[in-house]
């Protein structure tokens, strides 16, 4: 990912959901092979020139952590607070949960960023990963100020000029108690 480091790009990690469907616990932070998921995010991010989480302020050297507000409030409105810190001319979106995303799987999305405003990882089913992306920063500034709705995906889908698949292990990620079980088994075995 060399070839992107630096002032090219700096990711922005949203880590400060509720978690409903865990009770509520404080999901980026559950271990995984023994590394908080979102510890795994950051590792993965570590070519950008910034590393912005959006949310509690946790113990990973180098990263710079803000709040949405309030905190709690969604996904667009976390993105806005990391974004204020963004200073590259690209930025990597990712989820806090990703437990197996690597350094090779962004390396992936921004060798794509040629068209358009965006890319977005998709699944092996064609769905969008809309938190596992690469985004034009002016393009998501000038497309937040216009942008009046809650949906991420309405937000972002009109940036989009690829659609990437990505291996499972890229967009995995652990939204139920299942999922982190899974996740967790896969990283033991």
């Amino acid at each position: 990912m060399t070839a992107y480091g630096g002032d090219v790009f700096d990711a922005v990690i949203l880590a400060g959901g509720r978690a409903e469907r865990l009770g509520g616990v404080d999901k980026p932070g559950l271990e995984v092979g023994g590394t908080p998921m979102v510890g795994n995010v950051a590792a993965a991010a570590r070519e950008a020139g910034r590393v912005v989480i959006v949310g509690p302020a946790r113990a990973i050297p180098g990263a710079v952590f803000v709040r949405e507000d309030p905190p709690g409030a969604g996904p667009v409105p976390a993105l806005r607070a990391g974004l204020a810190e963004v200073t590259a001319p690209w930025v990597v979106l990712l989820a806090g949960d990703l437990p197996f995303l690597a350094p090779s799987h962004l390396s992936t999305l921004l060798a794509q960023t040629g068209a358009g405003r965006g890319v977005v990882a998709v699944d092996g089913e064609g769905r969008e990963q809309w938190l596992l992306g690469v985004w034009e920063a002016a393009g998501l500034r000038e497309a937040l100020a216009a942008y009046e709705g809650r949906s991420l995906r309405g937000l972002l889908a009109p940036l989009v000029g690829r659609r990437v698949p990505l291996p499972r292990q890229a967009w995995f990620d652990c939204d139920t108690r299942d999922d982190l079980e899974e996740a967790r088994n896969e990283r033991a075995g």
